[in-house]
């Protein structure tokens, strides 16, 4: 993909699209052992000075918001760690969105592992309304396991003390844990102790990753991929990914619908109820959600940042061309067109579409490759919460709150069989009020 078409995809480009912007390119002061972008530095061999300089930073803010022909824009910030940068450069990056908004609302997130946050990160934070994401993977020992810093020294009491900084300036954030060998079996746990520090609002991401020993440049190899290589010793395995899900699912179902939000269980509702799931790894096909290095290099998504991926440079061709371009409306309708028959044919597929491509490197049942590493997990999760997805579903399409599930729930494993017995016009023991055959009993 050195080459290009720079064609515009004229329906795509009336939609928003999205870059991840790494700013400081893979850099960071720690050396977590899962992290995929520490080596994407042997990408750049002959970079000394790792940043975005300020003429690339300009022409991206004034691109990306021309780019788009929607109201509001959402500029995404991660690395490595962008942090490194210090607070100047993203000053400078809001003045350069202030200059070039042009009445457009403007928003910021920052994905950050938090060890190097402090006041004046917090009070620049809170001013310019930026949402953070934290990286936490579960308490101090689960945490430890694999986020490290350069000599191998733990983190958690850094990323902590971060996190103080951000609730004392009143910064909006939300954490980001990876799901790997060392916290897959203790979900209730993870679960428990994002809450009790403070997150209302989570992310659970899957950690696969293939190593190959060939003299390439990169040891953990791109999806595509046909030579030798093995699954790393961090990944998670896929039914335990399912169960994990599955299990914080069960705690969240009983007391915290609408207290403490999820990031996979909002996306599955919008499935259920009939939305295309807004998460590119569960959407029919992708392609709309790029990533940027550093000097201005643009390729086609967070997990493909290797050469035969590169869609151009924005100092070279403007973004929205790179973005609309048809290479890349190709490789987001691959995600599609290469779903094996048994992805095609599955009971969750409206709900899952294959996941992320990245992932399919194994072999259906019946011998086709393409199949999703994560599959068994996914079809246990997904099965595993169908009954109370269609509950909180059919409460969304009739304007009422999808937290009524907690009081279906309650009643149901309080009643059990007994259910049967209850007359349709007693009332309700959820405590609402209404005749059972009208509240609980309906359902």
């Amino acid at each position: 993909m050195s080459t290009i078409s720079l064609s515009r995809n004229t329906t795509a480009a009336r939609r928003g699209f999205h870059v991840m912007t790494k700013a400081t390119g893979p850099i960071c002061n720690l050396d977590c052992k899962y992290c995929y972008y520490l080596e994407k530095e042997n990408l750049y061999p002959e970079t000394k000075n790792w940043g975005m300089n300020e003429d690339t930073l300009e022409r991206y803010v004034k691109q990306y918001i021309e780019g788009q022909d929607v109201p509001e824009i959402h500029f995404a910030w991660q690395g490595g760690e962008p942090t490194i940068l210090g607070v100047d450069f993203f000053r400078k990056a809001v003045e350069f969105q202030k200059q070039y908004a042009n009445g457009k609302t403007i928003t910021n997130a920052l994905q950050t592992n938090g060890t190097l946050l402090d006041d004046e990160w917090g009070a620049f934070l809170s001013e310019h309304q930026f949402l953070i994401g934290l990286s936490v993977d579960g308490p101090r020992a689960i945490h430890d396991e694999y986020r490290v810093d350069k000599g191998g020294r733990s983190s958690f009491d850094r990323v902590m003390r971060g996190l103080d900084f951000l609730k004392k300036h009143n910064v909006e954030f939300n954490t980001l844990t990876c799901v790997h060998r060392a916290n897959q079996n203790k979900p209730i746990d993870v679960y428990r102790f994002l809450k009790d520090i403070g997150s209302r609002y989570m992310q659970f991401i899957p950690i696969v990753e293939r190593t190959a020993d060939a003299p390439e440049t990169l040891k953990l190899v791109q999806p595509d991929y046909e030579g030798d290589a093995r699954l790393s010793y961090w990944s998670v395995r896929p039914l335990a990914y399912g169960k994990f899900l599955s299990a914080i699912f069960d705690e969240w179902v009983r007391k915290d619908v609408g207290r403490y939000f999820v990031q996979i269980f909002d996306v599955a509702l919008q499935a259920w109820v009939g939305m295309e799931p807004g998460l590119c790894v569960f959407a029919e096909t992708c392609g709309n959600a790029l990533v940027m290095e550093h000097n201005g290099d643009l390729f086609s998504c967070d997990h493909y940042v290797y050469p035969d991926f590169k869609v151009g440079n924005i100092n070279d061709a403007p973004l929205r061309e790179l973005v609309h371009s048809e290479v890349q409306a190709a490789f987001g309708e691959a995600k599609k067109s290469t779903l094996p028959k048994y992805c095609v044919e599955c009971e969750v597929r409206f709900a899952c579409n294959g996941e992320c491509p990245k992932h399919r490197f194994i072999e259906t049942p019946d011998g086709e490759a393409g199949l999703n590493y994560l599959c068994a997990g996914y079809k246990h999760f997904f099965n595993h919460i169908d009954p109370h997805m269609k509950f909180m579903a059919g409460e969304v399409k009739a304007g009422r709150p999808a937290a009524n599930v907690m009081r279906y729930v309650a009643v149901d494993s309080a009643l059990g069989d007994k259910a049967q017995a209850l007359s349709p016009n007693a009332a309700c023991p959820c405590g609402s009020g209404k005749k059972y055959k009208k509240c609980c009993g309906a359902a």
